[in-house]
């Protein structure tokens, strides 16, 4: 339940923060619609390979708008994020479910990786759980 509570007051602020830079700066959203730029393979390719997609559509087609400092940043450390933000700033007029859905992968995503990441440094697994360095001794019989 904790989780959840956070996912949703972390989707709640960026919502507020992006209603704030769009109504009281000069942040324009795109009004072009995600399916008249890319397809269903693009789409899923993203949410399961983000940083492979980024940097493979970013560099080589520049269908992604692609580097700066921050760009960079949320490349290495946090891409589903970036995903989520570069769709919320392109499409957030036009597919709303869409951006939305993004946050939803996005926020999962990471917070699930990097619940995985520290059990890992934090319990890692023993090979000798149960004999603590004793020798087991036992019999072989050959079979005829």
């Amino acid at each position: 339940m904790k989780t959840l509570f956070k996912i949703a007051i972390i989707f709640l602020a960026i919502t507020g923060a992006s209603t704030l830079l769009y109504n009281f700066t000069d942040v324009e959203f795109g009004k072009i619609d995600y399916f008249s730029k890319h397809g269903w393979f693009f789409l899923f390719s993203i949410a399961l390979f983000p940083r492979l997609t980024l940097l493979v559509s970013g560099l080589l087609v520049g269908s992604v708008e692609f580097g700066g400092f921050l760009w960079w940043l949320g490349f290495f450390f946090a891409p589903r994020i970036l995903v989520a933000t570069l769709a919320t700033v392109a499409y957030w007029n036009t597919n709303q479910v869409l951006v939305i859905i993004s946050w939803l992968v996005a926020l999962s995503g990471e917070s699930s990786e990097k619940f995985v990441i520290t059990n890992k440094i934090r319990h890692p697994k023993r090979y000798d759980q149960g004999f603590s360095g004793t020798t087991v001794e036992a019999e072989y019989k050959v079979k005829d």
